[in-house]
């Protein structure tokens, strides 16, 4: 099941994407930090990033690489809209961008909307948690053998 932009029914992206707002971004560009206020969020077009989390006591660990079509940033959903991970530009971006209490906003006076967004939202959430999971076990494995 694909958790691309692609996921949610055509009405339902249109009306998302009219939205958004076309970003650019160099590569190495921070997008967000752990435990920041996720107020943004954005859809690539063109480029990646990096999700990465910050390990104690190490440096930042990369967990996903995201790709065009795919959805960064997921906290901005659910309260207390902070960032469970942080972001990074790897390549150059071009991307949506979208005003999170905006899109909530909506989403609340468009039930049938929301709830497709919230069903959109909650599938690329489970695929980033299984990716995440992996990615953390294989980083403790390798430390273990170290």
């Amino acid at each position: 099941m694909t958790t691309t932009l692609m996921a949610l029914p055509s009405a339902h992206r249109d009306h998302l994407l009219s939205l958004s707002e076309h970003v650019q971004f160099p590569p190495s560009q921070r997008l967000f930090e752990e435990h920041a206020v996720a107020d943004r969020f954005w859809i690539l077009k063109t480029g990646a990033v990096i999700l990465d989390a910050q390990l104690p006591h190490r440096r930042r660990a990369e967990i996903a690489m995201l790709e065009p079509g795919e959805l960064v940033g997921l906290s901005w959903l659910f309260p207390p809209f902070e960032w469970e991970l942080g972001a990074e530009t790897l390549s150059p971006v071009r991307a949506h961008e979208f005003d999170a209490p905006r899109v909530r906003a909506e989403c609340r006076s468009d039930p049938v909307f929301g709830f497709a967004i919230s069903q959109w939202v909650g599938m690329v959430l489970a695929r980033r948690l299984q990716a995440t999971r992996s990615r953390l076990l294989d980083l403790y494995e390798s430390a273990a053998h170290a």
